[in-house]
């Protein structure tokens, strides 16, 4: 079957503290608890889906004890969300409420929006321009 613009995306990445990253993308940001589990046997792990009902991607975050490969984030590792507006103040606040660090992600996200570093360093840009693919 080939790729259509229908296609979910599944973004998925380890957390130290999975109850900390939940705060962060749920009570920050404002996504929606999709699914929730603990782990029930051996080489499984806990994990919180976030995202929006009917949208066509979601953030899987893992932990637990038998968490098999710790956060690594990298400045280059980016969650980009295209507000076509500018960052609300409120929105901000939430978010370094909820355990996010305001970072610098370089001059071009700089200029274009906020950056927040969630609590296992993995970056969140608020940009404020459009997507465009042209």
């Amino acid at each position: 079957m080939p790729l259509t613009a229908d296609t979910h995306v599944r973004l998925a990445r380890p957390s130290r503290d999975l109850a900390a990253a939940e705060r962060f993308w749920a009570d920050g940001l404002g996504l929606d608890v999709l699914y929730r589990s603990t782990a029930d046997g051996p080489g499984e792990h806990d994990l919180v889906m976030l995202g929006r009902p009917g949208a066509g991607w979601h953030l899987e975050v893992v932990g637990g004890a038998q968490l098999a490969v710790a956060p690594s984030p990298t400045e280059e590792d980016l969650f980009v969300l295209y507000l076509d507006g500018p960052v609300d103040d409120e929105l901000a606040g939430r978010l370094e409420r909820a355990g996010g660090t305001r970072v610098s992600a370089g001059p071009y996200w700089d200029r274009w929006g906020l950056t927040f570093a969630d609590p296992d360093g993995y970056r969140l840009v608020l940009c404020t321009r459009t997507w465009s693919y042209d």
